[in-house]
């Protein structure tokens, strides 16, 4: 339907068809006649008429078009009514058996056909997201998911169909979901009708629940592995739990199952003995009368690191300082400290030539010399540094050899202050409302001077004496020089925390300040020109495994368009190639359906002249989600549909749920669109009037007019 609307009175109409008649007129007013009846000059009367009604049509329809009237359509289209069938392909609904399965699937074949043929627009939909054609055989469906999220299913329905005439979903599931919430917490604007799957009787089964171990562990040390096993209906009896790695059996235990459904745990003791990410496997020997021995075994993967971090900590004197740091890098098992104190100490100075990845020096170089030879030994390499002063620091030789601070005072003379943040550094993330405790914590005692932070540094910490905030740095870095450097411009460490702990029994704020900015100085840079890494350390079967690539040039611009080669090589030595060749559009590469397992990697490729390699380790790693829990649950299939106003049905009354949909009403839906335009805008009238004009014209020229 559709109607003119005026963006001014409709009368303006008379005057534009009034226009069209005075031009026409005056253009073609008639001429006087002679005696005999014909015009002096001109044309002949029908011929003016004629052409008179041309230009009277051409000028009106012109004129009409000024006024910018405007069209307004209405279509109305009919939207049938929408049912879902939403199918749970997870692995858990095929544990008993694919022939029980291809025979609900036949019924939903044929629920789906009946709901056609009654004027239903019919959609099949899975875990996956996919929707199968209307001629699709519904028995063909892989039922190979390993997770099941029957929320995001049904949440994904309504995203999709919003708006749309949807008035039914059919869920056909085993009621087991493993991710998501549970689709009862969800409120859905359709009818919900189940059709439960599976058996809701627990089987006869022991099942592997979990593996419990640390994802690193340090080579030549020991490591627990704990195991958790619950078992169904094997009262009174036991089992056999056996570690191995690499076909190789390292230790077997024994496990007894109480009464009712039985849980235990053990736990292995065993040693790391080669480094990289080492595979074992956690395995329940298989008992008679198991339903599945799916669920009797998982893998764990072990990062085995070579040693840790070596951290130097020299101290000019014994002081509580000394043990705070102490305690404050023992948190991380990644160090390695070496503590040494020049005097009164047994053995005082590092051993020569023994290599240090950090460096801390509490109070060194020191007043009388006593540590100047060691601090020069030090000073040789580039090794990252932490100073931390006080009042038996030398602040000239501090000030020449430091790229943080630059110290001019006396040397001899203290100050007494606390600490506030500066909250203009971004370059740590520190929790604003923790750092408030800084303001009750005691003064500690630093050097007396003006201090001056040098280019490239960063203060974390100012000075504030008394109640007077100062611009001089009490915690600084600088990680841009040759030496990543700190400096911690106090002693009282040790005051600190135990005021902490005396405020809140915790010891968090002042370790967690201090254990960031070593970190950021010890960290190592990493110079390769090609650098290829995946995104994750570890991937789930199924998944895809992907690549990061950069590539460099010798000032460190980024390169592309270089081709690389990459070479995976998994935990039997099979090796797979790959050659790809990043973009600055795309710098990833992504590598589909590897198996389960450990794999080290090896990317070359060849920059200005020269060979480049990376390389590193990943792990992909099985998911045994769906086989952990094997019993139906068809109560939360039941509370589903009653709370959406549906029913819940077996797979043998698929009739049944035929005949409700079938009986219930399902209006279809009418929608109208309207939409609006200017009449201008039609083509065709432009043709029209130029169509006017050139028969007028035509018929000039014919009949000898100009």
């Amino acid at each position: 339907m559709s109607n003119v609307i005026f963006q001014s009175s409709p009368w303006w109409i008379l005057v534009c068809l009034l226009v069209g008649a005075v031009y026409a007129y005056a253009l073609y007013q008639p001429l006087p006649l002679t005696t005999t009846g014909t015009t002096v000059g001109g044309f002949d009367r029908r011929t003016t008429y004629g052409l008179a009604a041309l230009r009277f049509l051409a000028v009106s329809l012109l004129c009409f078009l000024l006024l910018d009237p405007l069209i307004r359509s209405i279509q109305t289209a009919t939207e049938k009514p929408k049912i879902v069938l939403a199918v749970d392909n997870s692995e858990s609904v095929v544990a008993g058996g694919r022939p029980a399965i291809n025979r609900s699937m036949t019924a939903l074949q044929s629920l789906r056909q009946q709901l056609t043929d009654k004027g239903m627009e019919v959609t099949v939909r899975t875990l996956d997201d996919t929707l199968t054609d209307a001629g699709t055989d519904l028995t063909q469906i892989p039922f190979t998911r390993r997770t099941t999220d029957l929320s995001g299913l049904l949440n994904g329905v309504r995203s999709d169909y919003e708006g749309r005439n949807l008035t039914d979903v059919v869920l056909m599931s085993d009621g087991i979901f493993n991710q998501g919430l549970s689709p009862t917490f969800g409120q859905y604007p359709f009818t919900v009708n189940t059709i439960g799957l599976g058996d809701t009787i627990p089987r006869k089964d022991i099942q592997l629940k979990g593996v419990v171990a640390n994802r690193i562990a340090y080579l030549g040390n020991q490591f627990p592995v704990q195991a958790e096993i619950v078992s169904y209906g094997y009262q009174g009896q036991s089992a056999t739990v056996v570690l191995t790695q690499g076909g190789r059996e390292l230790a077997r235990q024994s496990v007894r199952f109480g009464q009712g459904d039985a849980f235990n745990q053990l736990t292995f003791q065993t040693t790391a003995t080669r480094k990289g990410v080492q595979h074992y496997v956690v395995e329940v020997l298989p008992q008679p009368g198991e339903y599945t021995t799916r669920n009797n075994r998982q893998d764990v993967y072990i990062d085995v690191i070579d040693g840790k971090e070596k951290v130097l900590l020299l101290g000019l004197a014994p002081h509580p300082d000394i043990r705070a740091i102490r305690s404050i890098l023992e948190k991380n098992q990644n160090y390695e400290v070496d503590v040494r104190v020049l005097t009164g100490s047994v053995d005082p100075t590092p051993p020569a030539g023994k290599k240090y990845d950090l460096i801390i020096l509490h109070q060194i170089p020191d007043n009388r010399g006593t540590g100047n030879a060691v601090f020069q030994t030090l000073l040789s390499g580039n090794t990252p540094m932490l100073f931390v002063l006080g009042s038996q620091s030398s602040i000239g030789p501090f000030t020449a050899s430091n790229p943080v601070l630059q110290i001019s005072g006396p040397g001899t003379q203290i100050d007494k202050v606390t600490a506030y943040f500066n909250t203009d550094f971004k370059q740590l993330a520190f929790d604003p409302a923790k750092l408030d405790l800084l303001a009750k914590l005691p003064p500690i005692t630093v050097p007396y001077g003006e201090y001056h932070a040098q280019p490239g540094s960063e203060v974390v910490l100012w000075q504030q004496i008394g109640t007077v905030k100062t611009t001089k740095p009490l915690l600084a870095f600088n990680v841009t020089s040759p030496r990543k450097t700190a400096v911690l411009a106090g002693e009282g460490l040790w005051a600190w925390r135990l005021e902490e702990y005396a405020l809140t029994e915790k010891q968090e704020v002042v370790d967690e300040l201090l254990q960031k900015i070593i970190q950021l100085i010890s960290v190592k840079e990493d110079r390769r020109k090609l650098r290829v890494y995946p995104i994750r350390n570890e991937f789930v079967a199924g998944e895809k495994v992907i690549f990061e690539t950069e590539l460099y040039n010798d000032i460190y611009e980024r390169q592309y368009d270089q081709p690389v080669r990459l070479q995976l090589t998994d935990e039997r030595n099979r090796t797979l190639s790959y050659a790809f060749t990043p973009t600055a559009a795309n710098s990833r590469y992504e590598i589909s359906q590897l198996p389960e397992g450990a794999y080290q990697f090896r990317a070359t490729a060849t920059l200005n002249g020269r060979a480049e390699q990376s390389s590193g380790q990943f792990i992909v790693r099985t998911q045994q989600l769906e086989a952990l829990n094997t019993t139906a649950d068809h109560a939360m299939l039941r509370q589903l549909a009653s709370q959406t106003g549906g029913r819940f049905y077996k797979p043998a009354q698929v009739d049944a749920l035929v005949n409700a949909l079938a009986n219930r009403p399902h209006p279809a839906r009418l929608s109208s669109t309207e939409s609006i335009d200017e009449i201008i805008n039609w083509r065709w009238l432009f043709f029209a009037v130029l169509l006017l004009a050139t028969i007028e014209w035509g018929l000039r020229k014919f009949y000898g007019g100009y």
